[in-house]
């Protein structure tokens, strides 16, 4: 589907920080002033655990806002894998200014290696099957292109962004239009170059489906049986992203139907932050 590119997210970025520095520093960092303005530190940051690091941009920026004086240097990469123990940067500047960022930087960093990690794990389960990963909207909300980037980082998928950018016909819309038929002639006439997908619960209804001029299909909540069957009915005449109800037990025997695509909204809505530290060593 699409790939989210660090250098499409700049302003992206940016916006993120603000936002949460913001929230966080309010009227200023009242326990800052307590160090002198003139103190200056190092600071590293750790990973306590095995994890797929990523929002390496959105921690460097974080520092970048609170005080442009403060210097990062990187040990790690987005996507790249870190043990426990294992330093991720060195950070050096004002005390204060170090302070005062730790909380947002490391939030952003716990969050999108969370994310990532999860997404490396499930890949790593069907990474010998040709099937796709693709995410979901179920994505915190402000955080939306973040967490789609770090689904790309952990070697999973984009599906559409938003509401905006793709047509997702599911059941409620086929009713309201009056049938599939209808919604996606609709659609098509409405958008002629977005791509338009559209949701089945049963057989009959792929067939449907099939008879339209629809790139990719979604398989809701099929049974396995019917999933393989839906792949012999289909033979390659639309995508097929089977989707509802994927778990880790379930996801290998799906991949091994034939679909092209398997949606989880459990990558980003299921995630546990990455146990990151920082410490000031002067």
């Amino acid at each position: 589907m699409y790939n989210t590119r660090l250098d499409q997210l700049t302003g992206v970025i940016q916006e993120n920080v603000r936002a949460a520095l913001a929230e966080d520093m309010g009227y200023g960092d009242i326990t800052a002033q307590l160090i002198p303005a003139e103190k200056m530190a190092d600071a590293r940051v750790i990973s306590r655990e095995k994890a797929v690091i990523c929002g390496t941009a959105w921690a460097h920026e974080v520092f970048r806002q609170i005080d442009p004086r403060v210097m990062i240097e990187w040990h790690v990469t987005d996507g790249e894998q870190v043990e426990p123990g294992e330093e991720l940067l060195r950070a050096t500047g004002p005390a204060r200014a170090l302070l005062s960022a730790e909380r947002t930087a490391l939030n952003f960093l716990q969050l999108l290696s969370g994310v990532a990690t999860r997404c490396d794990y499930f890949h790593t389960l069907i990474a010998d099957t040709p099937v796709k990963l693709l995410d979901t909207r179920k994505t915190l909300p402000g955080l939306r292109m973040a967490e789609k980037y770090a689904v790309t980082r952990g070697r999973c998928h984009n599906h559409r962004f938003g509401l905006y950018d793709a047509f997702l016909i599911k059941e409620n819309h086929i009713a309201a239009c009056g049938g599939i038929a209808q919604a996606v002639a609709t659609a098509r006439k409405l958008y002629p170059g977005k791509p338009i997908e559209v949701e089945v619960e049963t057989l009959a209804e792929l067939q449907l489906a099939l008879t339209t001029d629809t790139e990719m299909i979604m398989l809701d909540n099929l049974r396995l049986e019917d999933i393989r069957r839906a792949v012999e009915i289909t033979a390659g005449r639309a995508k097929l992203e089977a989707s509802g109800g994927v778990t880790e037990a379930t996801l290998r025997a799906i991949a091994e139907t034939g679909v092209d695509y398997i949606s989880l909204g459990t990558i980003t809505k299921d995630v546990t932050a990455v146990d990151l530290s920082m410490r000031l060593t002067s």
